[in-house]
């Protein structure tokens, strides 16, 4: 065990952590399921069998379209866990697009993040008005990557609406002191070009910084690192640890939800 995996350890320090992911995919197969023909499955945004999207759609006019990126430390899970989730945008008349991509070790984080980039274009393509983005915990760390123009090309900066990192990897430095770089295969350099922390110029949007009250403290140090280094908010949900922290997402009265759509 290297000197920092502890730290960044969620399941060991939350109750009954087993049942939360089949939970998240037994509630994303119902929700996907009672959409019917509003949700269009599986669409490609690149060449890979991982590069594809799920596109959700409210009932009624559409007013924007908010993309959900999930975590994971890079290393695991897909689109399909995380359906249910999209349940607040939509009933606020928003589509919902939800990507997955491939993992470490058989690819890079660089490479995921050209991946997210590809997807959040792929959607923006296939809809009208504004995209908000969001994502949790390595899909945070994939969102706060969106507002750089040099990731995001430049004709994106006039649709981005909100973009809201979830309890975010800010700083990938200190995975070089942890045993899933042996996954990631970090430098240095890979670290810091990676970390949005060092992202100085930025496409204007709405942005906050999201995390639980709950959570290990090296998940609130990495939130407010990016809070401090971009000078935006952060909000800290009382009550809430690292995997329940999403759950927002669900409930359209939720500030979290009001803050991506309003």
């Amino acid at each position: 065990m290297n000197d920092l995996d502890d730290a960044y350890a969620n399941r060991a320090y939350i109750d009954r952590a087993d049942d939360y992911p089949p939970r998240w995919e037994a509630a994303a197969q119902v929700f996907r399921a009672s959409l019917g023909d509003r949700a269009r499955i599986g669409l490609s945004y690149g060449a890979g069998d991982r590069e594809v999207f799920d596109l959700f759609h409210p009932q009624g006019a559409v007013l924007g379209t908010l993309v959900f990126i999930h975590g994971g430390y890079w290393r695991m899970f897909d689109r399909t866990s995380w359906s249910h989730l999209a349940a607040g945008a939509m009933a606020r008349g928003w589509s919902v697009a939800m990507p997955s991509y491939d993992l470490c070790p058989q690819v890079r984080i660089g490479d995921i993040t050209a991946q997210i980039s590809a997807a959040v274009q792929a959607v923006a393509a296939l809809t009208e008005g504004p995209i908000s983005v969001t994502g949790h915990s390595a899909g945070g760390h994939l969102t706060a990557r969106m507002v750089d123009p040099a990731v995001l090309p430049a004709d994106m900066a006039g649709r981005l609406h909100a973009v809201v990192p979830i309890s975010p990897l800010s700083d990938l430095r200190p995975f070089l002191r942890t045993s899933m770089n042996e996954d990631f295969g970090l430098s240095m350099a890979d670290a810091e070009a990676e970390s949005p922390i060092y992202t100085k110029n930025r496409h204007t949007a709405r942005v906050a910084v999201w995390v639980g009250a709950d959570e290990r403290p090296v998940f609130l140090d990495q939130a407010r690192w990016l809070s401090e280094a971009w000078g935006e908010d952060m909000v800290i949900a009382p009550g809430r640890h690292h995997f329940d922290v999403i759950d927002a997402l669900e409930d359209p009265a939720s500030n979290l939800v009001r803050l991506l759509t309003g």
